[in-house]
């Protein structure tokens, strides 16, 4: 059965989530030095609502700088593996767009050596490492999934309606099905840009959340889920996965 919990980018809002009662609550991971200050804070929250912590960790920034990525955002990203495996998170969602039609074959090549080296790191740490889809397709991340056995992915179903025809979840679900540990849910209604990526609640957008959960259902995933909504939305949004699968 799916583990449904709630995104919290403040302190506020991982009260909000533990206050709602949910299992678990994904957490902005993104500055080293803040989240070491903020420990004691964090742990506290996650003994008194009895949480879960998932990470969400950085956007990489500029995703042509292969350079800035290779000194800057691995280090970046190994030190906050660290910090999580402090908080206890077993599982951690991160961003590396390796989307074809706009990172060349030899930049995707060397990314997805980057992504190796940070997998490595947090499978050291007992952390779950899953790439989330951005603008990709199925077959972008193919080439990952082999050189990476351990990697895993988060399918972000919100994000792939976003540039696309058709909402790229069905290609996700369909050929790499064994590598989704964790999904985001949220809805929007289509776009070609970031402030297309509205994070509404189910049913406010054009998505066909009654297609994709149920291939979800079908498939037998059992694994997490978090609402990428407002803390307000998500009892509402919660109802309607529920519905499906």
């Amino acid at each position: 059965m799916a583990i449904i919990g709630g995104r919290a980018h403040s302190m506020e809002e991982i009260h909000a989530v533990g206050e709602l009662g949910y299992p678990h609550a994904e957490i902005s991971l993104y500055v080293p030095d803040q989240v070491e200050a903020e420990l004691g804070q964090l742990r506290e929250l996650k003994n008194r609502y009895g949480l879960n912590y998932l990470a969400h960790f950085p956007n990489e920034g500029n995703p042509f700088d292969l350079e800035k990525l290779k000194k800057a955002f691995v280090p970046r990203m190994k030190r906050l593996f660290e910090l999580a495996a402090e908080l206890g998170i077993t599982k951690g969602t991160f961003h590396c767009w390796i989307d074809s039609r706009w990172i060349a074959p030899d930049a995707a090549r060397e990314k997805i050596g980057l992504i190796a080296d940070m997998a490595a790191a947090a499978d050291d740490l007992g952390i779950l490492l899953c790439l989330e889809n951005l603008s990709e397709k199925h077959h972008d991340f193919a080439a990952a999934f082999l050189r990476v056995p351990s990697l895993m992915m988060t399918l972000d179903i919100g994000h792939a309606q976003l540039l696309a025809k058709k909402n790229t979840s069905f290609g996700f679900i369909e050929n790499c099905f064994s590598r989704i540990a964790h999904l985001h849910v949220h809805d929007n209604r289509g776009g070609t840009s970031v402030k297309d990526d509205l994070h509404l609640p189910l049913g406010e957008g054009v998505l066909d959340y009654p297609a994709i959960l149920s291939l979800l259902k079908e498939k037998a995933y059992a694994s997490t889920v978090t609402m990428e909504v407002k803390p307000a939305a998500m009892s509402k949004t919660r109802d309607e996965i529920l519905k499906y699968i």
